[in-house]
């Protein structure tokens, strides 16, 4: 099978560290993630949930923690049952966030693997980007 990956990115005017308060207050992520309430510990193998509205459906999403670097690296696995596919390992897509601070201004990357078409992709990347857009309102507005 050939994994279609979906990659967002944005640079951001503000310091690595604010970023990464952006990406895991549940609060701030509120803000700007279409809405969705967060709950984690922020601990490698800890779950992670996300709970809102999408489109006018109620969703919860899940995953896992699976590494967290911070003001660098976080990874977490995403399952949405919205999705319509079993919730099965195989179904579940992996978040990966890379931080990159470059003077005043710091790049976010975003990358979700196991699309099932380059279509999937291409939706998944849009999401993304308007959720990487929030993200900068959010962190640039204060």
């Amino acid at each position: 099978m050939v994994d279609h990956v979906a990659t967002a990115e944005i640079e951001v005017n503000a310091s690595a560290g604010k970023v990464w308060e952006a990406l895991t207050d549940p609060d701030q992520i509120q803000r700007y993630m279409f809405g969705s309430r967060v709950e984690t510990d922020w601990e490698p193998g800890g779950p992670i949930v996300w709970r809102g509205e999408y489109e006018g459906k109620e969703y919860e999403d899940h995953g896992t923690i699976v590494e967290i670097e911070p003001k660098r690296h976080l990874e977490v696995t995403h399952f949405s049952p919205l999705s319509g596919k079993e919730d099965v390992p195989a179904n579940y897509h992996t978040l990966s966030y890379t931080i990159d601070e470059r003077g005043e201004q710091t790049r976010i990357s975003l990358s979700q693997d196991n699309n099932a078409t380059e279509e999937e992709a291409e939706h998944a990347r849009l999401n993304w980007e308007k959720m990487l857009i929030g993200l900068k309102e959010v962190v640039e507005g204060g």
